[in-house]
């Protein structure tokens, strides 16, 4: 018998015209001890699914059968891990922890459920900070709070819904291997929710992708043949997890695809250049930066001299970045990467002109950033619309202030060409208000591009959105980068993003005195996508020297030029190996 049992479960909600299908005729056996990730995008279901499981909604057809009885309402033998914390602001770590622990164990004495608690909190790492509370901890603190609190109700079954999700990429990285080690000594059966291949991989026993559609269905299933405990530098030597990998992306890449394509008109963009690509007569840069360069050329198209940003604080001054070198080559994609509080996100804000340089200078196509302008186009992680604006009058705004003697046709045109690009083609006069996150974040990616900027310049750009539609959004900025070129800067948590979008990955020492740290130079083929990159021999080696250039750096280390330099040839002999046996191959 199994343990659970999900036997034709079918969800919806609403009447008649208003009616949405969400579940249709969901199956699954889970074995006890057996640890379960269900895979799917945003909107599909999975929070339905986990809130069947849970009790807290009943399933139109079918039903949950749990220990052999069908589940009838809520339970403390099934714990539950939200996306959200759900703490109690006004408690400490300790009081938010033991609200649970004395609801489930009334009979036991305040020392025996003082002990669970406790038990607890130092299991997730927290037992410095119990009296704290939850406005006082950060986002990957509170998280571990929340799963302290289900873990200690002892629950039999422990249902995760997206735990992680809202952390950023390394945080959540941090998390997935302390979760790892939490399962191993708990021993639970557990069904965990993600958008995250790398965190089913390292978590589960088996992967089931939940189909988008309406309704969604179960996908194929796919199982995980790794022993335990895992380790994800390991992993990414193993030939097995890169195929696996390679799998189940490319099975949820072609159902997201499947969802439909927007039908584009055909625009040819017109023959109008913007006032921001036009030349500024007397805009002389200094005489010391004219001699040093020499000549200003494609290959020095924007130059970071000596960057440096002094901030004041009741303790003194505090230098968060010092002495930032870099060059750019013109249509060149560089990415950002480090630890948070490395300076990263200032850097892009100083070269925006939206944040003061103490020292140093930027110097964009010749002439000095001292301020922002529309040269200089930013997509932000969050996307910043006139939310009572459609999404073609969101893109207007900036295309009437850069094409000022435009015609209104050829306006339109350059709207419409860039958000057919990001998808949006039937989505153009739909208020910002009303677009998902995933939407809104398109919208800015096409009023970036439309701005036709010298320099483009993404802060996080997807940081707020799920793996999958991360995904997606990846490969819709490839896309029309290949068409436009511009030379732009990314600044990123995720490894994966900054080999995909970059031609060099620029890598950021701890802050505060933040440096460069090591620049790497990523040589795959351009035009590039997820699918074609996970393919590459190549790729799993770029990926490693980035996963052990953070981990250097992990908790504040300071590692040495020799460390530093090992790394690169780790990666330069990996590379070799792989080149030899192809051509041994051949």
């Amino acid at each position: 018998m199994s343990f659970v049992e999900i036997s034709g479960v079918s969800k919806s909600y609403g009447e008649g015209a208003n009616r949405t299908d969400v579940l249709k005729d969901i199956n699954l056996k889970v074995k006890e001890g057996e640890f379960i990730a269900i895979v799917g995008f945003s909107g599909t279901g999975k929070t339905t699914l986990i809130s069947l499981l849970a009790g807290l909604i009943e399933a139109d057809e079918g039903g949950v059968i749990f220990k052999g009885k069908e589940i009838d309402g809520p339970s403390p033998d099934r714990g539950v891990v939200f996306q959200s914390y759900s703490l109690m602001p006004w408690l400490t770590v300790s009081g938010n922890v033991s609200l649970a622990v004395d609801s489930v164990f009334k009979d036991k004495s305040g020392a025996e459920r003082k002990a669970i608690a406790d038990k607890y909190i130092e299991m997730v790492g927290l037992a410095h900070a119990k009296d704290r509370k939850p406005a006082e901890l950060s986002g990957g603190m509170r998280q571990r709070v929340a799963v302290a609190r289900a873990l200690a109700m002892q629950p039999e079954l422990l249902l995760l819904d997206e735990p992680l999700s809202a952390l950023d990429a390394l945080t959540r990285s941090k998390l997935q291997d302390e979760f790892a080690d939490i399962c191993e000594k708990e021993k639970k059966t557990i069904i965990l929710i993600t958008n995250d291949v790398d965190e089913a991989i390292l978590l589960a026993d088996r992967i089931i992708p939940l189909k988008p559609g309406t309704p969604a269905t179960l996908g194929k299933e796919f199982d995980v043949p790794f022993d335990r405990p895992r380790d994800r530098g390991e992993l990414n030597h193993n030939d097995d997890f890169i195929r696996l990998r390679a799998d189940v992306t490319e099975y949820l890449m072609a159902a997201g695809a499947e969802r439909g394509v927007d039908v584009e008109r055909e625009i040819v963009l017109p023959n109008i250049v913007p006032i921001t690509q036009r030349s500024e007569k007397g805009d002389k840069l200094p005489v010391a930066y004219e001699r040093a360069a020499g000549s200003i050329n494609d290959e020095r198209y924007l130059d970071f001299s000596q960057l440096k940003k002094v901030y004041p604080t009741p303790k003194g001054p505090l230098t968060v970045v010092d002495g930032f070198e870099l060059k750019m080559k013109k249509g060149e994609f560089i990415t950002l990467i480090g630890h948070s509080g490395c300076g990263k996100s200032t850097v892009l804000s100083m070269v925006a002109g939206l944040n003061p340089i103490t020292e140093g200078a930027i110097v964009l196509d010749g002439t000095h950033v001292t301020q922002a302008g529309p040269d200089r186009a930013v997509v932000f992680q969050a996307p910043s619309l006139m939310p009572w604006l459609t999404a073609y009058e969101n893109v207007e705004l900036g295309v009437d202030k850069v094409y000022p003697d435009a015609s209104k046709a050829e306006k339109r045109d350059v709207i419409e060409y860039y958000l057919s690009k990001v998808g949006l083609a039937d989505a153009m006069q739909k208020a910002a208000a009303d677009l998902s996150n995933g939407m809104k974040q398109r919208v800015g990616i096409a009023r970036a591009f439309a701005l036709s900027p010298k320099l483009l310049l993404l802060d996080e750009p997807f940081g707020m959105l799920d793996s999958l539609t991360r995904w997606e959004l990846q490969d819709v900025l490839m896309d029309v980068w290949k068409r436009t070129q511009v030379t732009a800067v990314c600044v990123t948590h995720d490894v994966d993003e900054a080999i995909l979008l970059a031609d060099r990955v620029v890598m950021m020492s701890n802050g505060p005195n933040a440096r460069i740290g090591n620049i790497m130079d990523v040589d795959l083929p351009r035009p590039r996508s997820r699918k074609e990159l996970l393919a590459h021999p190549d790729y799993y080696a770029y990926r490693e020297e980035l996963l052990d250039f953070l981990e250097a750096y992990e908790g504040g280390a300071d590692p040495s030029e020799e460390q530093l330099k090992s790394i690169q040839e780790k990666r330069a002999a990996r590379m070799a190996r792989q080149k030899a046996a192809i051509e041994a191959a051949e």
